[in-house]
């Protein structure tokens, strides 16, 4: 055996129960790290509103707390008002219920020729097995619901915790991070991180300009089918789809929804109706055309990478991934060179009609061969 190979196996083994350790590390700690991504990038948002007011003299830690003061504090009364808004319409809904129930069995009976009561209705409801089973499965999933909700809680105040810091210290930060470097390179992350900054300022700008037209444009279908709270609704409408990916659109069209209907059972088909196709002309026409001017990405490199950062994170990739690419993409066209391009009728999407020329070629080789043979026969 050779002196080497009892080395190379322990070195072997040492390499694998290291690369071992390192993977069930970060399978643990991948939730810390993407909140850590999340506030990082919520740093970055806040950046400009900080600067500013560290550039007039105060200090940053108290702009940064004034800024997440101001943010926290528009969160919770916009909660608060929906919370309020919510539980009297739900209790209205439930009172006018029977009515709703009466209605819907006289159209019923009418349209299907039918004699339905709603005596029957409620005991067949009522005497239902899943209706049982839905009961029993939520008094058992009480105390699930419970430890949702405060780990979500702390996840929001980890996420709040860590931002603050990179806000507040965020000179230090980077200097920090300089000081390892050597001064070319120091240059680079600088200049990449001022590009994070405006990238995730136009991201966001781009989202709050999509939230004002889509909550203007539910505003009017309110106003006109009557539905009260319809600003309020017009603004959660508006903040919930655009800032809440994948499954935001969803949330915000059920809530006008469930209003609706407690003026008309066929408004909330009117406003369903409204949020599919206003979705529609949201993807296909106004997202790209926002995204592609604030954040300077093609509209079909913005659709790939909100795919590509949902498979690989989840909602928090489709968040994040549009000024994440931006970033990468400004800071990467930096240092590829770029050559002036042809003057070629290609170029602009046109062919080279060169048929004509070819069929020319031909039939003068003809007439030329024919003319040889001529003259041989002579």
């Amino acid at each position: 055996m050779p002196r080497w190979l009892p080395r190379a196996m322990v070195l072997a083994l040492a390499l694998y129960a290291c690369f071992q350790l390192g993977s069930w590390a970060f399978h643990q700690l991948i939730g810390l790290l993407i909140n850590i991504l999340i506030a990082f990038f919520l740093a970055l948002a806040v950046e400009p509103a900080v600067g500013r007011m560290a550039a007039r003299g105060m200090r940053r830690g108290l702009a940064t707390a004034l800024v997440f003061f101001a943010v926290l504090v528009a969160g919770v009364g916009f909660v608060v008002l929906l919370g309020s808004m919510l539980a009297g319409q739900i209790v209205e809904m439930v009172e006018d219920f029977p009515a709703y129930l009466d209605s819907v069995i006289r159209w019923v009976n009418s349209t299907f020729r039918t004699e339905l009561s709603r005596v029957e209705v409620q005991d067949s409801l009522l005497r239902s097995d899943w209706l049982r089973r839905y009961v029993q499965n939520s008094a058992t999933g009480v105390l699930d619901v419970s430890a949702q909700v405060l780990g979500g809680l702390f996840k929001l105040l980890t996420i709040f915790l860590f931002s603050f810091y990179f806000a507040a210290d965020g000179p230090r930060l980077r200097r920090t991070l300089c000081s390892v470097l050597p001064p070319a390179r120091q240059a680079e992350v600088l200049r990449a991180w001022e590009i994070a900054v405006d990238k995730t300022g136009g991201y966001l700008y781009s989202r709050g300009l999509m939230a004002l037209i889509s909550g203007v444009a539910h505003f009017v279908l309110l106003e006109v089918l009557g539905v009260p709270y319809a600003p309020a609704l017009a603004v959660w409408v508006g903040l919930v789809s655009q800032f809440i990916p994948t499954i935001g659109t969803y949330l915000a069209g059920a809530l006008p929804m469930l209003i609706a209907f407690t003026v008309d059972p066929w408004y909330a088909l009117w406003v369903l109706v409204f949020v599919v196709i206003y979705q529609q002309f949201e993807n296909y026409m106004l997202q790209p055309k926002l995204t592609s001017k604030t954040v300077d990405i093609h509209p079909a490199v913005a659709f790939g990478s909100v795919v590509a950062g949902t498979a690989l994170l989840g909602a928090v990739g489709a968040l994040i991934a549009i000024p994440a690419v931006a970033t990468l993409q400004a800071f990467l066209g930096a240092y590829v060179r770029r050559y002036d391009v042809t003057d070629d009728p290609r170029v602009h999407g046109h062919r080279r009609h060169t048929g004509g020329r070819a069929v020319a070629r031909v039939r003068r080789a003809l007439a030329e061969r024919r003319g040889g043979r001529g003259a041989g026969g002579t």
